[in-house]
C-alpha cells in the first residue's frame, strides 16, 4: 500500500472542507430563495385579495347607490306617463344602471349573491314599471329582497 504523506492528507481534508463547506452554502442559498420566494407568493396574493375586494366592494356600491335610485323612481311614479315625461326618461336611465350593475354582481360574486341582487333587481323593475295593487307600500314590498341582498353580499365579503 502507498502511503500518503501527511501534506496529501492536509490537502484533501482541505479540499472536503471547501466541498463540504460549498454544498451547506449552497443548500443555505437556495433555502433562503426558496423562503424569498414564498414570501413573494404570499405577498402577491394577499395584493390580489385586496384588490378583488375593492372591486366587490366598488361593484357593490354602484348596485347599491342605483337600487336607491331606482326605488325613488318607484316613489315618484306617476299614475299614468308618456315616453316623452321626464319621470320616464330619467327611470329608463336609471333602470338601465341598475341591470348593468346587475351584471356587474354577476361577474364578480358567487351565484348566491347575484340571486340575492336579481331577486331585488326584479323587484325594483316590476314597481317602477307596472307599479303595485292599491294599498301596498314599496317600501314594505322591496324590503324583504333588499334585505336579503345586503345579508348575502356582507357575508360574501367576511
Amino acid at each position: 500500500m502507498i502511503a500518503v504523506s501527511g501534506q496529501v492528507w492536509v490537502s484533501l481534508i482541505s479540499l472536503g472542507g471547501v466541498a463540504l463547506g460549498g454544498v451547506l452554502s449552497y443548500l443555505v442559498q437556495h433555502r433562503t430563495q426558496r423562503s424569498v420566494e414564498r414570501a413573494e407568493e404570499r405577498r402577491q396574493r394577499i395584493a390580489l385579495s385586496e384588490t378583488r375586494r375593492a372591486e366587490r366592494l366598488a361593484v357593490l356600491e354602484r348596485f347599491i347607490e342605483v337600487s336607491a335610485e331606482a326605488e325613488r323612481c318607484a316613489y315618484t311614479r306617476p299614475s299614468e306617463w308618456e315616453d316623452t315625461d321626464d319621470w320616464y326618461l330619467t327611470t329608463r336611465d336609471v333602470m338601465y344602471r341598475l341591470w348593468v350593475a346587475d351584471r356587474l354582481v354577476r361577474v364578480q360574486f358567487p351565484a348566491p349573491v347575484h340571486h340575492a341582487a336579481h331577486a331585488h333587481f326584479l323587484d325594483l323593475n316590476r314597481t317602477v314599471w307596472k307599479g303595485l295593487p292599491e294599498g301596498e307600500s314599496v317600501r314594505d314590498y322591496l324590503e324583504g329582497n333588499r334585505s336579503d341582498f345586503l345579508d348575502t353580499a356582507r357575508a360574501a365579503m367576511s
